[in-house]
């Protein structure tokens, strides 16, 4: 299965990503190549992408809660996939490390995702934990004008 695999250093703590990556509805808003996502139950969900031109539907179960360490799911039907979301804690926050697989049938459309959407998921796979980020950053401390 080819992997795609991504790193992030957030600055907010690791109870704090965890509870908003394990949102997976919430991932439809994270990136454009993510159409919607439907919860079907309390651990599966519908997702529908779009990927190299290509519209695509995966049911998938999440197979492991593990807060705030590990959140792992795996594809029931549609592309075959599985990955797993891992949070270390570092100095000033958390580092986010996402791990995915996917495996395609068809071994020419296999070659021509790895080679022309294989950028995308890795983007994709960039978008999600950019936007995770964003939604955790710290803000500004507010600056206070000094009577001098």
């Amino acid at each position: 299965m080819p992997i795609i695999e991504h790193q992030a250093d957030i600055q907010a703590e690791r109870e704090a990503v965890f509870a908003l990556v394990s949102q997976v509805e919430g991932f439809a808003s994270y990136s454009d190549a993510i159409d919607n996502i439907v919860r079907l139950n309390d651990d599966r969900y519908l997702w529908e992408v779009h990927i190299a031109g290509q519209s695509l539907c995966f049911d998938i179960e999440i197979t492991q809660t593990l807060p705030p360490e590990r959140f792992a799911w795996r594809s029931l039907s549609g592309i075959s996939n599985q990955g797993h979301f891992d949070f270390t804690p570092i100095e000033g926050g958390t580092r986010v490390h996402l791990t995915l697989e996917y495996h395609l049938d068809n071994r020419p459309m296999e070659k021509a995702v790895q080679l022309a959407a294989k950028p995308l998921l890795h983007k994709l796979s960039q978008d999600i934990i950019r936007q995770v980020e964003c939604r955790l950053a710290k803000p500004p401390e507010p600056k206070h004008d000094s009577d001098s």
